[in-house]
């Protein structure tokens, strides 16, 4: 069972980033992973968390401790898996996902990918209550303007990594004229307002 990996980052995916460790790459499914571009080629410490299945060995990755506890209070609900824990902590408005489970707002709550009506009463009836300790300090910290950084690519990016967290094609056709009207200065600017309109 691993805690953490300090190591180099060398690569990162709408969904996952790449870390080396003596020369070894670890592929870590994180939220957000464009949170770290600025960290790309430096060494960082990533918290951990193994999920393994039948058929697979996944490492979760998570910038804080508090992050990861959620991570784990949502797997442990039924009917959440590690990849809608990740989906929910990609939004970076956990402070609505908290309020919604605590004034039980299930239509809130069905808009996250894999987050049906039955699942959503049970992340009530299982959660309701006690994730007041959770905060969103440093969780989402923002993500500083990459020097040439073109918005075509930023669009691109953004929509990989909707789509990777299990959004569907047509949730994010519905939001995407609207994107294309803003102006975004990073993909994380441009993830943000998609989970804003997604919400709504």
């Amino acid at each position: 069972m691993y805690d953490y990996i300090t190591g180099v980052i060398q690569k990162i995916y709408p969904t996952y980033i790449v870390v080396e460790v003596q020369g070894v790459g670890y592929k870590i499914m994180l939220a957000n992973p464009f949170r770290l571009q600025d960290n790309m080629k430096k060494e960082a410490t990533i918290l951990l968390e193994q999920i393994v299945r039948e058929d697979s060995i996944t490492l979760y990755g998570f910038l804080s401790e508090e992050e990861k506890n959620l991570f784990n209070k949502l797997i442990s609900v039924s009917g959440i898996g590690p990849k809608s824990a990740i989906s929910i902590l990609a939004n970076d408005d956990l402070t609505g996902f908290i309020q919604a489970v605590d004034s039980e707002d299930i239509r809130y709550l069905t808009k996250f990918p894999g987050v049906g009506k039955k699942t959503a009463q049970q992340i009530i009836l299982d959660l309701k209550g006690s994730l007041g300790s959770v905060t969103q300090t440093n969780l989402f910290q923002e993500e500083p303007v990459t020097p040439g950084a073109k918005e075509s690519t930023i669009l691109a990016d953004a929509r990989e990594a909707l789509l990777g967290l299990g959004y569907s094609s047509r949730e994010v056709t519905r939001i995407w004229k609207q994107m294309e009207k803003e102006s975004f200065d990073s993909t994380q600017a441009a993830l943000s307002k998609a989970f804003t309109l997604l919400m709504k």
